[in-house]
């Protein structure tokens, strides 16, 4: 079949990646793709959040099967647009993207659904989140309503941080993503993520992750898009994974089917783990990334079959078929991200790594300039390794890092540190 997979990023890339795998591909166009995704597809310029343009460009290419990558042309409605066009698509509905697109809205599902998540407020004045704070005291976590790129959080250790994070959402600082705030309880614990496929009606675990969101080693200083991650996460062990789905994402699915909103796609659920037992922290609409680079890799050509069984309501009939394998991706970013940094550095040496089932770099932020490769974001590379212990795929992994020539660049050299020590 011919295939279109919507977005730009290091997610996008192993998407591709994985579908590339698959013999079913006949052809695959990644819009609008990277310097590394055109190494391996057609790159085709498109804009992906106008749901009229998607559709028109899927028709004229004869595209049978749509991935939607990022959370942005989910909740702008590009996967309705596509169904209404009778275009087979994996991605949830502009309804159902609410999960991922209001923070405020997700706390009132798991009201009702009674899953397990923080105690919160939801305030549309400054004045008032930051009363809640000083009557609940610090640690607390102040968190943009909409969509922020993963960057719209702020988990405060002490009362003034989340005071100037409240100041600096009403502010702007994040855009219409702050024009409402979440003000959340903060939970201990452990964090991980679970991915399940959901096709309206049945759900699908498949994979867990482990992120290391913060951008310094030991997991210090601010929080960021993510540097590294691995699968699976030890933490987050069948037990306590069973409990997650029958508890938080069994009980949303179906408070979501009751309200005429049925979910279609992965739904990204992130835990937060205390003596077994799993709280929600936040839902995403789609795969993370980084989590989706470690879990290509491990799937490799069946994630295709899969995300096609969740699109035409085939769940039920579906099986991961796990190696018991590791991967390890570790994010390499420009200098000064998450703050600001300079785009169009050289990244030189790309061409020497390999490029197998057990290891692979992974474009996140690139773009080609004749020959040669150059920076064009914040996080830029995620270099992904498989091995069958998770040191072994972390020493892959970083031996292909040592090999980049890119001085404008840094990585953490401690990605998998909680499940390796």
């Amino acid at each position: 079949m011919n295939i279109l997979i919507l977005g730009s990023g290091g997610r996008e890339h192993a998407l591709a990646w994985a579908v590339m795998q698959n013999p079913k591909c006949d052809k695959l166009i990644v819009a609008p793709g990277n310097a590394g995704i055109a190494q391996i597809a057609d790159c085709a310029s498109l804009d992906i959040e106008q749901g009229g343009a998607v559709v028109t460009f899927a028709e004229e290419n004869a595209i049978d099967f749509v991935i939607v990558g990022p959370e942005a042309p989910l909740a702008a409605g590009v996967a309705d647009r596509l169904r209404e066009a009778g275009i087979l698509v994996f991605g949830p509905s502009q309804a159902a993207a609410e999960l991922e697109a209001s923070k405020s809205f997700t706390k009132e599902i798991c009201d009702a659904a009674k899953a397990p998540t923080a105690a919160y407020g939801h305030f549309t004045d400054a004045e008032a989140a930051k009363a809640y704070v000083k009557q609940q005291g610090a640690p607390i976590v102040v968190k943009a309503d909409g969509l922020a790129a993963g960057k719209g959080v702020i988990v405060a250790m002490d009362e003034q941080t989340a005071l100037d994070a409240i100041e600096d959402m009403f502010g702007g600082s994040f855009g219409g993503a702050g024009a409402e705030v979440v003000v959340e309880e903060f939970m201990e614990g452990e964090e991980a993520s679970l991915f399940v496929l959901v096709d309206g009606e049945d759900v699908l675990s498949i994979g867990t992750a482990q992120d290391h969101k913060r951008v310094g080693e030991g997991d210090t200083g601010l929080n960021t898009g993510g540097m590294g991650a691995y699968s699976p996460a030890p933490v987050l062990s069948a037990e306590i994974e069973a409990r997650a789905m029958e508890e938080i994402v069994k009980p949303t699915m179906a408070e979501m089917a009751r309200r005429g909103a049925p979910y279609q796609g992965v739904l990204y659920a992130g835990l937060m783990i205390k003596d077994g037992q799993p709280r929600l922290v936040e839902y995403n609409v789609r795969f993370g990334d980084p989590e989706c680079q470690v879990l290509m890799m491990r799937l490799g050509a069946q994630a295709l079959d899969l995300m096609h069984a969740a699109a035409e309501g085939r769940l039920s009939e579906a099986q991961v078929n796990w190696g018991d394998d590791h991967a390890i991706t570790v994010v390499m970013a420009a200098n000064g991200y998450p703050g600001s940094y300079e785009k169009g550095t050289e990244i030189g040496g790309l061409d020497a790594l390999p490029e197998d089932s057990s290891n692979m770099v992974f474009h996140a932020g690139t773009k080609a300039d004749g020959g040669k490769v150059l920076a064009n974001g914040g996080r830029v590379l995620n270099v992904t390794a498989r091995g069958d212990s998770l040191a072994e795929a972390r020493d892959r992994a970083y031996a292909m890092v040592d090999q980049i020539d890119w001085k404008d660049g840094f990585f953490r050299r401690d990605i998998g540190w909680r499940a390796l020590s």
